[in-house]
């Protein structure tokens, strides 16, 4: 009767270990490394680690749980008044650590591999994001507002994101080609393959990437490159969201069949440039930019 006793004890035991364990379940994420991340409650103290996780946190609802994010993070609004804790490409460990986050967003491809290890080793929670894709804009929304505690902001915008695109997709989707250049810096000059996320809102458009073929996701060319492929329209952004300099300096080429059609269109760097819900403002804008090449066949 004792042993009867002891092992009901134990069940009983057993399954309130299970229940509080149901009860106090790990928020668990897969990032864009393949690796799971599990919070033990919704993040409260989340510092973002380049200008578009900041956007992309403040949109998925968490905005106020942000304590710092890194240089250049201008949007929306109140993101310019959070503190500093370095650059996308070099930030300050110490300032970050005195923060106590629960969460950082660090950017696979873009923070020093180095410091995100180091900040993972000293027992941060780390999200590592890579966002190659329209898709991965809205799945990360959705990511980050299971971690934040946000789901309904964060579901809601990414089925608008989703809509909207799915949209531009549709009315452009039987449009005429037009080839495009691709324009992201200008000393070096650079551009993008096919594998990039600009190359992806040029398709929606109806567009082709002349350099989609090249094999570095970003690259280097020279301008006798851009001359040889002939682009019946150039896309470019600048050293600021209203700096159209990039394309008057085309405007000397009068050979390019861009610059003799005046295809020369601007479009603010971050709303093709960075990957967050802004991207459909980008790619709104490059379509109606597109249709206007197409018009002056």
């Amino acid at each position: 009767m004792r042993r009867y006793h002891i092992n009901l004890v134990r069940g009983l035991l057993f399954v309130t270990a299970l229940l509080a364990a149901h009860v106090h379940a790990d928020i668990c994420v897969n990032d864009d490394s393949g690796a799971q991340l599990c919070l033990t409650k919704a993040a409260q103290r989340i510092i973002a680690l380049s200008p578009g996780a900041t956007e992309l946190v403040y949109a998925a609802g968490a905005g106020d749980k942000l304590v710092a994010a890194v240089s250049f993070s201008d949007y929306p609004e109140p993101a310019k008044n959070l503190p500093r804790v370095g650059s996308y490409n070099r930030f300050d460990q110490e300032a970050i650590l005195a923060l106590k986050p629960d969460l950082l967003i660090g950017w696979l491809s873009g923070n020093p591999r180095e410091q995100l290890s180091q900040l993972h080793s000293l027992g941060l929670s780390v999200y590592y994001s890579e966002l190659r894709s329209f898709e991965d804009v809205a799945s990360t929304l959705e990511r980050i507002g299971a971690l934040a505690g946000t789901d309904s902001t964060a579901k809601t915008a990414a089925k608008k994101f989703r809509v909207g695109v799915n949209d531009l997709r549709t009315r452009y989707q039987n449009s005429a080609p037009v080839t495009v250049f691709q324009q992201i810096w200008t000393n070096p000059l650079m551009t993008v393959n096919n594998e990039h996320i600009i190359s992806e809102a040029t398709r929606i458009c109806g567009g082709v990437n002349v350099f989609g073929d090249l094999p570095n996701l970003t690259a280097r060319i020279d301008n006798e490159a851009v001359l040889a492929a002939q682009p019946e329209a150039i896309i470019a952004g600048g050293m600021g969201e209203e700096n159209r300099d990039w394309l008057n300096e085309w405007r000397r080429f009068s050979g390019l069949t861009a610059v003799r059609k005046n295809n020369l269109f601007f479009i603010p760097p971050s709303t093709i440039q960075r990957p967050t819900p802004r991207l459909l403002q980008g790619t709104t804008l490059l379509c109606k930019h597109l249709d206007t090449a197409r018009g002056r066949r």
